[in-house]
Formats: C-alpha cells, sequence, structure tokens
C-alpha cells in the first residue's frame, strides 16, 4: 500500500529528557495507525513534530513520497494535515465558529469575514459527524467535551487528508466513543489517513489497523491489531504485566461526611443547570456520578468546591454549612479536588512542578516565619514525584506548563491524595493516562476508601464508575435520573439512565 506519512530518524530532546530517540514511523494511506504508550513516551512530541509545532533535532519527513521540511502549522497544514490536540488550542473569548474557522475565514466582499457562511458550514459538520455543538457559544462558557468536539470539527472544517488525533475520548461517553469509532472508521474507508494517539487498548482493537508502541522515547515495536492482544500490549507499553481488574474489597460505609441538600446551581449564563438535587455521602464510600458530558456534573463538583454559587439549598461538609464558605476555607475543612480541567482549575501552569504541588499549604505546613520552607518543600516534591512516578524533565524544577498532559494530571491526583482530605472530589481521574499509571491510581483511590475517607468519583468512563463505585447516581438533564448500587447495575442500565429514562430504584448505603 502507499506510503502516505514517513518519518525517519527523528530525535527530540529537551532538558533532561530524550523525548524521541531516532524514531522511525511509516503510515499507509488509508489506514487507521495508532501510536500507544506511556505517559512522556514520545507520542505527542512526535505528532507535533509531524505537524510542525516542533522542530527535530535531527531526522526528516515524507508526504507521499516527497520530503517535507514542516516549519510550522501552516505549512502542516498546506500538507494537508490536521491534528486535534490533547491540550486544547483554543481562544476562551472567542464563540466555537471563530475558533474553528480562525485562520481559513470565509469572506464576502472587501474582506469582511462571513460569520453567517461558516456557522452553517459548522452546522452542517455537527450533523454529518454527531459532534453537536453550538457554534455560537462562547469557548469559556462550554465544557471540556464540548471544546474538544470544536477542535476536531477545526480539523474536518480545514479537510485535511491526514488526521492526527491526540487521546480525541478522553473526555467522552460511550455513546460518543461509539459514534467516533464510526467517524473514523469512515474518514479512513474514504481514503483519508488516521493517526490516533490512545492510551485505551480497547479503542485500537476496536478501530486501528496498525499500532505502533512507543517506550521511553524509543519505538518498541509496530504489528498488526488483528495480531497482538491487550494485554500483549500493555506489557509491551510498560515493560511489565498489568493488573486490568480493580480489586475493591468489601466494607461498610461510616459516618454522613457530605450532606447536599435540594442544591440549585446556575450556570455562568444563568442557566439552571443543577435542579434541586439531594444526596448523601459516607465515610469509606466511593459515591459515582455518571452521566453524558454537560449534564450538570460540571455545575455540581463546582458548586460543591466553591467555584460556582449556590441559588438555592445547602452543602454540609461534617454537619458544617458550607455553602457560603470560600474555597480557601473548604479545602482547609478538609476537602479535596481533582477538577476535570487540569489547566483552568488544577495547575498554574508557569509555576515549577514543586509549587504546584504545595499550593494549598504554602502558608502552613510548607513555611517558617512568613517564608516558604524550600528545604521541606523539595522533600515532599521529590516523594510525590517518586511515589506516583511523575515524569518531568528537570524533576522538581519543571516548569509544570512542558510536562506532558498525563504526567500533570498524575501531579494534581497526587497532591489532593497526599493531602489526604476527609472528602475528596475526583473528575476524571484517570483522563490522558496510560494503562500502567490507571493501574496505580485506582489502587491509591481504592486505598482511600479502605482509610474512611469519602469520595465523590465523577467519570465518564463507566468501566471505571463500575469498578470503583460503591453507589453510582446518574444525571440526565441537571437531575437525579437514578440511583444504583455498582454491583447490581452494568452498563447498559446506566446508559438508559443517562438518556433521561427514570428509575426510582434507591439503595441504602453499603
Amino acid at each position: 500500500m502507499e506510503t502516505v506519512i514517513e518519518m525517519k530518524g527523528i530525535t527530540k530532546q529537551f532538558p533532561g529528557i530524550l523525548a524521541n530517540d531516532s524514531i522511525d514511523l511509516e503510515v499507509t494511506k488509508g489506514s487507521i495507525h495508532a501510536l500507544l504508550g506511556e505517559n512522556g513516551a514520545g507520542k505527542s512530541t512526535l505528532m507535533s513534530i509531524l505537524f510542525g509545532l516542533i522542530q527535530p533535532d535531527s531526522g526528516n519527513i515524507k508526504i507521499n513520497g516527497q520530503e517535507v521540511k514542516i516549519t510550522d502549522p501552516n505549512v502542516a497544514t498546506r500538507l494537508g494535515i490536521g491534528m486535534v490536540h490533547q491540550h486544547f488550542k483554543l481562544v476562551h473569548n472567542f464563540t466555537v465558529t471563530q475558533n474553528i474557522i480562525l485562520g481559513a475565514e470565509p469572506c464576502k466582499q472587501f474582506g469582511i469575514v462571513d460569520l453567517k457562511q461558516g456557522t452553517k458550514k459548522i452546522r452542517e459538520l455537527c450533523k454529518s459527524f454527531h459532534l453537536e455543538v453550538d457554534p455560537e457559544a462562547l469557548i469559556e462558557d462550554i465544557s471540556v467535551g464540548q471544546q474538544q468536539r470544536t477542535e476536531i470539527l477545526k480539523m474536518l472544517y480545514r479537510e485535511a487528508e491526514i488526521l492526527v488525533f491526540d487521546e480525541p475520548t478522553a473526555v467522552l461517553t460511550p455513546q460518543e466513543v461509539e459514534d467516533l469509532m464510526k467517524i473514523l472508521r469512515s474518514l479512513a474507508a474514504s481514503g483519508k489517513t488516521v493517526v490516533l494517539i490512545t492510551h485505551k487498548l480497547k479503542e485500537i482493537k476496536a478501530v486501528a489497523d496498525v499500532v505502533t508502541i512507543l517506550r521511553r522515547g524509543k519505538v518498541e515495536g509496530t504489528y498488526k491489531v488483528s495480531e497482538i492482544n491487550e494485554k500483549e500490549m500493555a506489557a509491551k507499553m510498560v515493560g511489565r504485566q498489568v493488573q486490568f481488574a480493580a480489586h475493591k474489597k468489601a466494607q461498610k460505609a461510616g459516618d454522613t461526611i457530605l450532606q447536599v441538600e435540594n442544591l440549585t446551581v446556575l450556570d455562568g449564563r444563568g442557566i439552571e443547570r443543577v435542579k434541586g438535587i439531594s444526596f448523601d455521602l459516607h465515610k469509606g464510600e466511593i459515591l459515582g456520578i455518571a452521566g453524558i458530558d454537560g449534564n450538570g456534573q460540571d455545575e455540581l463538583v463546582y458548586a460543591i468546591t466553591g467555584l460556582l454559587p449556590v441559588k438555592s439549598g445547602r452543602i454540609l461538609l461534617n454537619g458544617e454549612d458550607i455553602t457560603e464558605l470560600p474555597v480557601k476555607n473548604r479545602f482547609e475543612a478538609g476537602l479535596g479536588h481533582v477538577p476535570s480541567d487540569r489547566h483552568r482549575h488544577g495547575l498554574i501552569l508557569d509555576f515549577l512542578l514543586k509549587e504546584n504541588f504545595i499550593i494549598h499549604a504554602y502558608n502552613s505546613d510548607f513555611a517558617k516565619h512568613g517564608l516558604l520552607d524550600e528545604a521541606t518543600i523539595n522533600q515532599k516534591a521529590d516523594q510525590l514525584i517518586e511515589e506516583f512516578d511523575v515524569r518531568a524533565s528537570l524533576g522538581r524544577q519543571t516548569i509544570t506548563r512542558n510536562m506532558s498532559g498525563g504526567n500533570q494530571q498524575k501531579a494534581i491526583v497526587a497532591r489532593e491524595i497526599d493531602r489526604s482530605p476527609e472528602l475528596l472530589i475526583i473528575v476524571q481521574p484517570t483522563r490522558g493516562l496510560d494503562v500502567g499509571a490507571i493501574e496505580y491510581i485506582h489502587s491509591r483511590i481504592l486505598e482511600q476508601r479502605e482509610n474512611q475517607k469519602a469520595i465523590l468519583l465523577v467519570s465518564f468512563e463507566l468501566d471505571e464508575i463500575l469498578a470503583l463505585c460503591d453507589r453510582i447516581l446518574v444525571m440526565a438533564n441537571g437531575e437525579i435520573s437514578g440511583e444504583k448500587k455498582a454491583s447490581q447495575t452494568d452498563e447498559k442500565q446506566l446508559g438508559l439512565l443517562m438518556l433521561g429514562h427514570k428509575s426510582g430504584e434507591t439503595y441504602d448505603q453499603p
């Protein structure tokens, strides 16, 4: 078959880390070629080189048999290469339409941008590819999932022939993932070439033709997907056997930690997104929140953590009313938060890694006489880096922005679990993580449960919800459409509830 992408001897070194070590990659036209590897293995770096965001130290690239020098994304776009990035490249105070057409604006007479024409084409793409998003909404007002759909639409709008997807399903529901898999297959069938960076082995088996596995910046091997199974891929990816199933011990839940009473919350545009929700959460219990993205989960979490005001209702932590407390006071009262948007709410990207580790306790545990205690901070940072396998080129001195998305996620999870708060709110804890890291993070979450911590887990991964949770609440249209014991339900039942089918069933605490 015709080779459409040929990368030879690609090497890229950053301070303290060899991201790509003489990598060779060949991708055939009309195929779906998966790139698999641990967090920090060099997958995104390699594709960023293909897209012109990064220049290699050595090596060459051929597109359709012609050697090219891709000096920037504009060159890549002219060569027919499009990329959906793991870290979104969006202007937050622009609308969806403005972001999608930016740099490829349709114009009327005298060079006036034709927003109406652009919006019309985007609505057609939304309908054709089942990627519904409001073209007139501001990026800052839409969910992470909708932002990702905007990135996909941006690439489709430019009619790219080589389509690179970097973790495209990280925030999608099972139904949305299934739709995307159909889209990828149809794109390949139409002659387009798809490169899929993913940690999800099931997705590779479901949709990819070929998989190239990277480990520590080198190519471990390239395989036909039909000739390798998930366990073999995982072992080659991390260099050891991986335990896929989480082992959850049976235990009784304890006293009530969190009480949410008749909670109603508006979003930033004044639309009611949480509608009179009530529930309790107990010590030693993991309560899952399942649902299609955009059904009020973010607003519920933001209200509990203090990032959004409450219209009506109450939130009690250990019996204390925290409904009106500032964010910092809630954290001091025993709340921890792993947010869905790690860039907006989880990290200060231009801070050092060690500074992000102690961001909640800089004025107490890590200070003496009003000054930061560098020795204690360094000791804590080194401990968390080793314990959670956070890979950063300069260790604790790394600027957080320069870390891979998966390692940024591990840093947040490490910080929040290490604080061991009484109530830990975790949203999408394993977004963008490889199977080895997922195995470890799941074990640490279950360890917090065994230590009688209360955990509110919001995830779009139903297998994660079913594996970790004791009880599951399903949200649809801002309401709780049903409550299930994890041991007494399955993905099919939860999927129906996610679509708004009501269930009157409730269960006692475990």
